[in-house]
């Protein structure tokens, strides 16, 4: 294999990477390739360890390899992987789920978060005899056709618009509003209310940076669905379990007729869901016509790891606390540094996720906002911080996650290298 001047890797894997963003065409440069992981260090083929902020993009919420997770896998797997059954493990996960996250009445366990949404749209139309659905722009909400338009984090949709895959029937049954701007998404809605199914949001975007909700947002976008009779979706793929047991729904005070879950659900297996109002699920076969379905969906393997995943946050009451003070260290040592070099940049911080931008003022609000960051200067800090043994997402719509495995040791390190990295950048005026 070899790297072509843009970071994609020739070869018989295509553009290098079996998703876009690995293949590090966003920063230039040959893609970051990973040997093996364990706890918060991911190391490369020549055993050099680098502290990982990827986390797998979200999942390893326990870093890599976790001790509760890995333990015994070889027993597990000998009684069998996937059987195309249900099995009592799967309800019992099922009403795990469903205790913390009131509004989940019934789910139905799928392998990605991509299969999550995408079924919650289905379920949203079949249950409302809709087809229009509302969505955010920054919002990724998986690699469905209905979820691409003008999405967040690594969906390329960039050259001719015409060869993107997408047809423009998928395009016309979606209307895409600026995230925070409830005026815009009136005037994309105006004259189309009553054939809206359902506004699809993430409550707290993680695929544009990291975006919080401004004040009445949310609660605005349920007013509106109320009016026009549609549903709200809530996609927590993210923040569920990142955002506490009962996710961003229970942070805000709020009850989505439908979730999408997924990422650090299954510690870091294939394990993802989506559920909501019991009457709304009822528009499933074998009770309604809409079908959803898959060959490893519920497999006893994944969902094995779902209940240990559980097992490890109930446990322990103070675990995400813990979690949450580590992020809160390394963001505010971030900002200090930021201080003393004079640079403007907001660095935002929930629970464990920390994000910023090149960008001066305040914290992003939208993609727009987004968009006016600097992707030269954030390509060369990926480097510069890739070469002090820090690894972080070879995009900069991505955040930094925080897992069990990031101690004092690892966020000094990576503070010292966001020091140096920051400093070759200034030295180089490229900040």
């Amino acid at each position: 294999m070899t790297a072509t001047a843009n970071g994609v890797t020739a070869g018989a894997l295509a553009g290098g990477a079996s998703s876009a963003v690995r293949s590090g065409a966003a920063v230039g440069g040959a893609p970051f390739v990973q040997a093996f992981g364990r706890g918060a260090y991911a190391y490369d083929k020549a055993g050099r360890a680098y502290v990982d902020y990827l986390m797998a993009y979200g999942p390893l919420l326990f870093g890599h390899a976790h001790p509760g997770l890995v333990r015994g896998l070889d027993a597990l797997a000998a009684g069998g992987t996937v059987f195309g059954s249900t099995t009592e493990d799967e309800e019992r996960l099922a009403a795990r789920i469903a205790a913390h996250l009131p509004s989940v009445e019934r789910l139905r366990f799928v392998s990605t978060g991509t299969e999550a949404m995408m079924s919650a749209v289905r379920v949203a139309r079949a249950f409302t005899g809709r087809s229009l659905i509302a969505r955010f722009a920054g919002n990724y909400h998986g690699q469905f056709d209905a979820a691409l338009e003008a999405a967040g984090a690594s969906a390329y949709l960039g050259g001719e618009r015409g060869r993107t895959g997408l047809p423009a029937s998928t395009r016309a049954d979606c209307v895409v509003a600026r995230y925070n701007d409830l005026d815009d998404l009136d005037v994309r809605l105006g004259g189309r209310e009553r054939e809206l199914a359902a506004i699809a949001v993430e409550p707290v975007v993680g695929n544009m940076g990291l975006v919080l909700p401004s004040p009445g947002f949310l609660d605005g976008i349920f007013a509106r669905a109320r009016r026009c009779g549609a549903l709200v979706i809530f996609d927590e793929v993210i923040t569920w379990l990142r955002l506490g047991l009962g996710g961003a729904q229970e942070r805000f005070g709020l009850r989505p007729d439908l979730t999408a879950l997924g990422k650090a659900m299954g510690g870091g297996y294939p394990l993802a869901a989506f559920g909501g109002r019991a009457d709304v699920m009822a528009a499933l076969a074998p009770e309604g016509a809409a079908f959803t379905g898959g060959t490893f969906s519920g497999n006893p393997f994944s969902i094995a790891l779902g209940h240990r995943t559980l097992d490890l946050i109930e446990r322990d009451s103070q675990i995400l606390p813990k979690l949450a003070a580590t992020a809160e260290r390394l963001a505010a040592g971030i900002r200090a540094i930021f201080a003393a070099r004079g640079l403007r940049y907001a660095v935002v911080q929930l629970e464990s996720m920390v994000d910023f931008a090149f960008r001066p003022g305040p914290p992003v609000r939208n993609a727009d906002e987004r968009r006016e960051a600097s992707a030269p200067a954030f390509a060369a800090y990926y480097h510069a911080m890739r070469a002090r043994g820090v690894l972080l997402a070879p995009s900069p719509n991505e955040l930094m996650f925080v897992s069990t495995e990031h101690g004092l040791p690892e966020i000094d390190k990576t503070l010292e290298a966001v020091d140096a990295a920051i400093d070759e950048l200034q030295r180089k005026e490229i900040v």
